[in-house]
């Protein structure tokens, strides 16, 4: 047979393994349930796929990332290793075919979802495989107190029935350690053997900058900065926005995000991948899987809603051990603006039933009915229909998804996408003449300022609302401009689907699940105030905030955080800089970088000096940003 290490060159070709893989795949080996706790691009993959191919039998890989699962079959089948995926959107008679495939036809790693053990004849037919490995990813959607907690991970645990024997390996890049010891638990491991590795990366510096005019400081960094970059943004319209303007800055960019089609997903990836661009303006949908090693910025202008979610998406900088930077650029409307979008939105158990009521009512389902039927859904018009506030009406249905309820597929947002291609002036011209359509036109170009540089998604409910009509006129007036050779215009039919997974049962069904959603609404406030400390603790290190945050304490700080060079860096003189400030304030208000512009100093001495003055209570900030003297 084969060893580890043969293997990896031979299918990976690598030398040798990184510290914890060598050690977690001979406990696995050995027969242990097993638990490996490693940061983002630690490896975590190969810590199973080995163990695979070295025994007789297969793998099941438990993972709720369909992308990741479609990326790793692909990988392994360019490597000649023998894997299959049973994603979502597979016929029953082609799950059989694949399934008989894994019993007779010699494959080595079979890659599902967690909600497929929810099916009876699916797990029946998985207990008649030869397993040789059950790996669980993502492991810390297991537990309750995980940032991403899906119920139907708890029925993994029922494996342990039909494959006692057969070793659980449970991975995760980021869990706490009430969430690691829930995950053992839940899972029903016995005697785990622990392998974690520490969550430091000594090559990344994590910089927390509070600016005002966020795009100039994205300016300066990557001009500084041209290697590969990832720009993480909280929603699809400002990673196109955001991308268009760094384009007109003279940088390559490109952008990422859940409502673009595969082709220009794969397309997009790849101009970052091979370098044709330097950016990628991505929401999280951007990042699972991707393995590049030389990403040497990330850069956040939103804040994050959890600091596990953070670390992760930090962790896609400097894999290649150089010295990286995750940086989080922040303002100060920003923390009202996060929990706008994070804490207020949360559906708490009155909505929740509501909303569920009401999509039963909308599709008719009767009472006691209901059961695997299926809809088309568009999000837009039932929120209007029954007066619903959208996001908090879609993480409402959400979590019925993530509690097996329903299944919802998540293509309802962008049906329509319009590029104008004449000139601006042109159309300034077209709506002179045409004054009726004028309100149509004006909040679309108001909304999306990038609808000129290339195909752009709206939103009809939201034209329509800005424009005081309805949707179809809009509709008939893009018709008529497409005809004119105006806007190039395509009307997807690609509303979500829904799919009942359970006989309607009103609040009897909602009381069942009731304390999952206290408990997760409650886990995310924690998470989000985790994340203020991150960004407002100014005499911290910020590497040493991050590991106390998993658990870790260290006594040195990192000395390459924003935290550390501010105290190398604190100016000599404050008294001078603030004298500086308060001369140029008395002709005038200026923001921070009017101030440093006049007073000829350094941007680290302006802000700090701004800092003590607005402590002493010498000047105020007013709501445009621009500094006062009192």
């Amino acid at each position: 047979m084969q060893t580890a290490l043969e293997i990896l060159k031979k299918h990976w070709n690598h030398n040798g393994f990184r510290t914890p893989q060598n050690e977690i795949i001979n406990s696995v080996l050995d027969g242990n349930d097993t638990f490996g706790l490693m940061p983002t691009g630690g490896g975590k993959s190969i810590c199973f796929q080995i163990p695979a191919l070295m025994k007789e039998g297969i793998c099941l890989v438990i993972s709720p990332l369909i992308a990741l699962m479609n990326d790793q079959v692909q990988d392994l089948q360019k490597r000649n290793i023998k894997a299959i995926a049973l994603t979502g959107g597979i016929r029953s008679d082609e799950i059989i075919t694949l399934l008989d495939n894994c019993e007779f036809g010699n494959y080595k790693l079979l890659y599902l979802s967690p909600e497929r053990l929810q099916s009876d004849w699916i797990l029946e037919r998985i207990k008649n495989l030869p397993i040789n490995l059950i790996a669980i990813d993502e492991a810390h959607c297991v537990s309750q107190w995980g940032h991403d907690f899906r119920p139907a991970y708890l029925k993994i645990a029922q494996l342990k029935t039909y494959f006692p024997n057969i070793p659980f390996l449970a991975l995760t890049a980021s869990a706490t350690k009430t969430v690691l010891e829930d995950v053992i638990l839940q899972l029903g491991m016995k005697q785990s053997v622990l392998f974690q590795k520490s969550f430091e990366r000594k090559n990344i510096a994590y910089m927390v900058f509070e600016v005002e005019d966020k795009l100039y400081k994205i300016n300066q960094i990557l001009n500084k900065n041209p290697e590969p970059c990832i720009i993480y943004v909280r929603n699809r319209k400002s990673c196109s926005d955001t991308a268009f303007q760094l384009q007109s800055l003279g940088f390559k960019s490109t952008y990422y995000h859940g409502g673009l089609s595969m082709k220009e997903k794969m397309n997009n990836m790849n101009l970052w991948m091979n370098e044709e661009v330097q950016i990628m303006v991505a929401t999280n949908a951007f990042g699972m899987g991707i393995d590049k090693s030389n990403v040497k910025t990330i850069i956040h202008i939103q804040l994050p809603e959890s600091i596990e979610s953070y670390y992760q998406e930090a962790g896609r900088a400097g894999r290649d051990e150089q010295k990286a930077f995750a940086i989080i650029l922040t303002s100060p409307s920003d923390i009202a603006q996060a929990k706008s979008q994070f804490i207020n939105v949360l559906p708490d158990k009155k909505i929740v039933t509501q909303i569920y009521i009401k999509i039963c009512n909308y599709f008719q389902i009767a009472y006691g009915e209901g059961i695997n039927e299926q809809f088309s859904f568009n999000l837009n018009q039932f929120c209007q229909k029954y007066g619903f506030p959208v996001l908090k009406t879609f993480n409402a249905i959400q979590f019925l998804d993530r509690q097996g309820i329903l299944s919802l597929s998540q293509e309802f947002s962008e049906k329509v996408t319009v590029q104008f291609i004449i000139d601006s002036k042109e159309v300034i011209r077209y709506m002179s003449l045409n004054p009726n359509e004028e309100i149509v036109l004006l909040p679309l170009l108001r909304t999306y300022p990038g609808i000129y540089e290339s195909q752009t998604a709206i939103n009809l409910s939201l034209i329509a609302k800005k424009s005081n009509s309805e949707e179809s006129l809009i509709l008939s007036v893009l018709e008529k401009l497409k005809n004119l050779d105006i806007i190039e215009y395509h009307k997807k039919n690609n509303d979500a689907t829904i799919i009942f997974n359970e006989i309607r049962e009103d609040e009897k069904t909602i009381n069942r699940v009731s304390k999952y959603l206290e408990n997760q609404n409650n886990q995310k406030i924690i998470q989000f105030n985790s994340v203020l400390k991150y960004i407002s603790e100014s005499k911290t290190c910020k590497s040493k905030l991050i590991l106390n945050y998993f658990g870790e304490n260290i006594n040195s700080d990192c000395g390459i955080c924003s935290y550390c060079i501010s105290k190398k860096n604190k100016p000599t003189n404050i008294a001078l800089v603030s004298e500086k400030i308060i001369i140029v304030l008395k002709n005038a208000d200026f923001n921070s970088r009017e101030i440093q512009i006049q007073t000829k100093c350094t941007q680290d001495d302006v802000i700090f000096a701004l800092k003590i003055l607005l402590e002493n209570n010498t000047i105020t900030i007013k709501p445009n940003n621009k500094y006062s003297l009192k």
